[in-house]
């Protein structure tokens, strides 16, 4: 038999977080699996998923207005599964791996509906809402942290960790674009959407980090307005986005980010201290219990976004790098170092393929 007749349904949509592990798998098992990809329409699976992964898309949005409209959206996200069944029929489905989001929802359904072996994956240390409530209907609800396993105890539980972009589990050389110098390289980057409030308290720090001869290379945001003059000095670079964060990540002395689990697991991967900023208004305060996670083994510093106290991330920068002494083995930056190197992981896609080949039918 030929990868035609194992056919996977891929189902992930909407932000980085859900969408880089999944594209991480198809990547590493297209050799052996026929990959079909269910999205969203005006998601960023649309730029970002390979033509050759046959995108599929659903048209409904996630649920954010209140009363009445909220019920309609829910009811509209369920009656896409119709649509999935037709296509997990068309296809000649085998297998569906999914990361979560509320387009988890009907693909699991449809597939439960069907009898096709599920998988999903959940990459926050605190599961998601499909996670606790669908997770049971699922044949395998693998997780990003040990910690989350706990939590699901009505799923069939497996810790695997996170899938990163290939990029990152290889060496890569700085670009040559990043500011040249000695001063330390602080890179900061607030997800596939930017962040508002970390560009905010960046502004009220930047003089600081300037005139100490620290380099800045930010990552606002596509969907961000320009807040601050590129011209600003050549140690600084404003870009939108990029598709160099692992070499970023593997070159830089410090992250400031917001603590998404894509951005958790790539911290630990490439074992960098870091400033985390939660995202304020996340389901379930979710990116804070992931933040807690890495200052809790002391390879990261929490702060809380506030309008009232926005140069909270300045007294933070100084607070780091001003008490550095002669022996720099003793100071806090590299004590956070340190410990991130202190975290053990392992390559998660080798975990994942051993169980998604319990499916797969030989050649």
């Amino acid at each position: 038999m030929t990868n035609k007749d194992n056919n996977l349904l891929i189902s992930a949509s909407g932000t980085g977080g859900h969408i880089f592990p999944a594209l991480t798998l198809a990547e590493s098992v297209d050799n052996d699996w026929r990959i079909i990809w269910l999205g969203i329409r005006n998601r960023c699976e649309v730029q970002l998923v390979p033509k050759k992964y046959n995108l599929h898309l659903l048209n409904f949005s996630a649920p954010q207005k209140k009363r009445v409209f909220l019920i309609l959206q829910y009811i509209r996200i369920i009656l896409s599964t119709f649509q999935v069944i037709k296509i997990i029929r068309r296809q000649k489905i085998k297998l569906v791996f999914t990361t979560g989001g509320y387009i988890s929802a009907p693909t699991i359904i449809a597939a439960r509906l069907l009898n096709i072996p599920i998988m999903l994956h959940e990459s926050n240390l605190v599961p998601g809402s499909v996670s606790k409530y669908f997770g049971c209907f699922c044949d395998f609800v693998l997780t990003g942290f040990k910690e989350t396993n706990s939590l699901l105890n009505k799923s069939n539980v497996i810790f695997t960790g996170t899938p990163l972009r290939s990029q990152f589990y290889k060496t890569n050389l700085l670009p040559n674009w990043v500011p040249k110098g000695d001063g330390p390289l602080i890179l900061v980057m607030g997800g596939s959407q930017g962040a508002a409030g970390i560009n905010r308290m960046l502004l009220l720090s930047l003089d600081f980090l300037l005139k100490n001869n620290f380099r800045v290379v930010h990552i606002r945001g596509e969907s961000q307005p320009e807040n601050i003059k590129n011209n600003r000095s050549d140690n600084y670079v404003q870009i939108d986005f990029s598709n160099e964060i692992a070499a970023l990540m593997q070159n830089c002395d410090l992250v400031i980010s917001r603590a998404g689990s894509g951005a958790i697991n790539e911290l630990m991967q490439t074992k960098k201290p870091s400033i985390l900023i939660p995202y304020p208004y996340s389901k379930n305060n979710h990116q804070e219990k992931n933040a807690l996670f890495l200052s809790s083994a002391g390879g990261s510093i929490l702060l809380n976004e506030s309008i009232n106290n926005e140069d909270l991330l300045k007294k933070t920068l100084k607070r780091i790098f001003q008490t550095l002494p002669r022996d720099k083995n003793n100071c806090i930056l590299n004590l956070m170092s340190q410990n991130m190197k202190e975290i053990k992981i392992s390559d998660p896609r080798k975990e994942i393929i051993k169980i998604m080949n319990q499916f797969k039918n030989d050649c």
